[in-house]
């Protein structure tokens, strides 16, 4: 299920905080942005509705927490990026990302990793 953008950012909070109540993901939401509590508590109830949240009683509060797993769901929303944006090539993502920004010399020699351990017959052909 793809999360809207809203929903990403409550995600996003609940993967770094762990289990919280929704006083708290509105005050780490309310860091970056004007948010109401109220659209913050509406948003977790429908995400709760959709299966994207859990949602335990203790006391008066209700404790919520993701039950999609955060690499998952990243996975899937650039796959769909890739699909629609790049026509399937992951290549024509990297090559834009690369082109329209200058990447560290420290950043290039992570991609060169990244791309030696991807396809380990190049190990020995660049060195």
């Amino acid at each position: 299920m793809k999360p809207t953008d809203a929903e990403l950012e409550i995600l996003q909070v609940l993967w770094a905080s762990g289990p919280s109540t929704v006083r708290q993901v509105n005050d780490r939401l309310s860091q970056t942005k004007d948010v109401g509590y109220t659209t913050t508590l509406k948003l977790m109830q429908i995400m709760h509705d959709k299966g994207l949240l859990s949602r335990t009683e203790e006391g008066r509060y209700h404790i919520y927490q993701a039950l999609v797993d955060e690499k998952e769901t990243q996975q899937h929303l650039l796959n769909r990026f890739v699909d629609t944006a790049f026509r399937g090539s992951a290549m024509n993502l990297v090559m834009q990302a690369l082109g329209s920004s200058k990447a560290t010399p420290q950043e290039l020699e992570e991609l060169k990793k990244l791309i030696n351990n991807l396809n380990p017959s190049s190990n020995n052909e660049s060195r």
